[in-house]
């Protein structure tokens, strides 16, 4: 028997570099964590509850902590731990992942960039340094967390967040260069494809509706291709059909005419219709 641990991360933040954070965050979490103690005796396994015996850790080796690069002008420039902005301009990314003796854990490159040998030995040796200070920090974090533990304090998550504070949240106010933001401006709008065109109005069909443009032709009831020649077809055959008719009754009314060309028509008063003229009625006058 064997114990299955399962680690989620939930991303409740965004400003780039997530590999790193997540890396530092599975890393810690796993070091934080406690199993129920066993005793095994022959083929009977106990296992022993928290308040039978103090659980214990996981027995994990070393940290392997993911340092990520960013390069911008084809590796011209390095630049450690991106941004969300400076992601969305980076041409290439390099995530090394070691340990803090210096063994490397993996590498992933990603951007379809071309780096050289001498671009991933800077890149790994800047990893080692960081590397080492951010295992320091975690086994710091760690020895804290169990000094208050053991002293009866506050710990855990939820409690290093300042409760009942507008500012629990607040963000550091970021610096915008604005010098030169016209002529930037105007530059982009000449290299710019021409807008589409644009109506400033809305066209009023009737009232109590508005558009913005004529827009494309109403396809409601358009037949498909196929439909439409068998419309074609069956319109065909009806006219021809119409026509037999018609020439079939020009026929029996010619020789109608024949025989009975000298006998009088008299008209009688049933044919005649009658005739009903509507007038609208008075509507009653509104009084106040």
């Amino acid at each position: 028997q064997v114990w299955q641990i399962r680690l989620d991360l939930h991303l409740l933040n965004h400003d780039g570099n997530i590999i790193d954070a997540a890396s530092i965050a599975g890393i810690v979490a796993l070091c934080h964590f406690r199993r129920p103690d066993v005793s095994v005796q022959g083929e009977e396994v106990t296992v022993y509850t928290p308040e039978e015996r103090d659980p214990v850790p996981l027995s994990i080796h070393h940290m392997p902590i993911c340092v990520s690069f960013a390069f911008f002008q084809q590796g011209t420039y390095l630049l450690v731990d991106p941004s969300e902005r400076e992601e969305r301009v980076m041409d290439g990314l390099l995530v090394i992942a070691m340990n803090k003796h210096r063994e490397i854990c993996t590498i992933q490159s990603s951007g379809g960039i071309m780096l050289v040998q001498d671009q991933v030995l800077r890149c790994s040796k800047i990893t080692a340094v960081k590397v080492a200070e951010i295992t320091e920090l975690i086994q710091k974090a760690l020895e804290n967390d169990q000094k208050v533990r053991k002293e009866g304090g506050k710990f855990g998550f939820a409690e290093s967040i300042p409760n009942q504070k507008i500012t629990a949240f607040k963000m550091e106010s970021a610096a915008v260069d604005t010098n030169n933001v016209e002529e930037q401006a105007e530059e982009i709008i000449t290299k710019a494809d021409p807008p589409s065109e644009v109506f400033a109005k809305p066209i009023l069909h009737t009232p109590g509706t508005a558009q913005i443009g004529e827009g494309i032709e109403n396809s409601w009831g358009d037949l498909e291709e196929s439909e439409r020649e068998e419309a074609a077809e069956e319109e065909g055959e009806s006219e021809a059909a119409a026509f037999e008719c018609q020439k079939m009754e020009t026929e029996d009314t010619s020789t109608m005419r024949e025989t009975k060309k000298d006998e009088p028509i008299v008209l009688s008063d049933s044919e005649e219709e009658e005739v009903v003229i509507l007038e609208p009625q008075e509507l009653p006058k509104k009084t106040r």
